[in-house]
């Protein structure tokens, strides 16, 4: 993935909350109030703020499956994390383990629509959440194998985010299709981390959303939305730190 961070305001130009997070929300009826894919709202070093989405950085070498005492977070062979939330025993050491943040656990009964219990779980769209289990952005593998990008690079208004194959050296948009190293070469891409040596797949072009006319002093966004009626007896709780 490569999130172009020249073209990311929040979706302030939309007047909405960020609209790759609420269709992360919306798609895999993520309980709130997880933010599989959350934009952090962070301070430029000349003044300022930028925007950067945040999901799973679906690292090459990730800390979290080499911690996971059943083998209930693994990497597939197409090189995406996931979790098996029926072999998840809830040990959260995968959490602890993970530089980025980017678990979450479920304390109590998933606040999630009723609906989504009539789901068919499947380790590739985590839907239905399970009590005390950990869960996290998954890339939309089953969106890639019918052919389509995952939820947040479809809804995003301004074409920030790109989804691709490193080994086809190819990603897109939606709108344009780019040569993935030579777009992350000449546009002095960077990883999070990098460190740490997990090897993230996210890759970010610098910027403050200037290419859709935002104003970096112009700071705030509204905030994430979810889209349903959490269903009875849900277990209520908030992330510490969530934005």
């Amino acid at each position: 993935m490569i999130i172009d961070l020249r073209q990311c305001d929040g979706c302030q130009s939309v007047g909405k909350p960020p609209q790759c997070t609420e269709a992360c929300i919306g798609g895999h009826y993520a309980p709130e109030p997880m933010e599989w894919i959350q934009v952090y709202e962070a301070d430029l070093p000349g003044g300022g703020t930028q925007f950067i989405p945040t999901p799973c950085q679906q690292c090459q070498n990730p800390p979290c499956t080499n911690l996971c005492p059943v083998g209930a977070t693994f990497s597939t062979p197409e090189g995406v994390v996931l979790i098996d939330q029926e072999r998840c025993i809830g040990c959260r050491i995968c959490m602890e383990g993970c530089p980025y943040d980017r678990r979450f656990f479920n304390w109590g009964e998933p606040p999630q629509p009723a609906e989504a219990k009539l789901a068919q779980y499947d380790p590739e769209n985590e839907s239905p959440a399970y009590k005390g289990t950990v869960m996290k952005c998954d890339f939309c593998p089953h969106l890639a194998r019918a052919g389509r990008r995952p939820y947040c690079v479809q809804a995003c208004p301004n074409g920030a985010i790109y989804y691709g194959d490193l080994e086809e050296d190819l990603a897109t948009n939606g709108s344009h299709v780019v040569a993935f190293s030579r777009f992350i070469s000449e546009n002095a891409a960077y990883r999070l981390k990098e460190h740490l040596g997990t090897e993230p797949r996210v890759f970010y072009i610098p910027g403050s959303g200037q290419q859709v006319g935002r104003d970096p002093r112009r700071v705030g966004r509204k905030a994430t939305e979810w889209p349903w009626q959490v269903a009875p007896g849900s277990a209520q709780w908030r992330r510490d730190g969530a934005g």
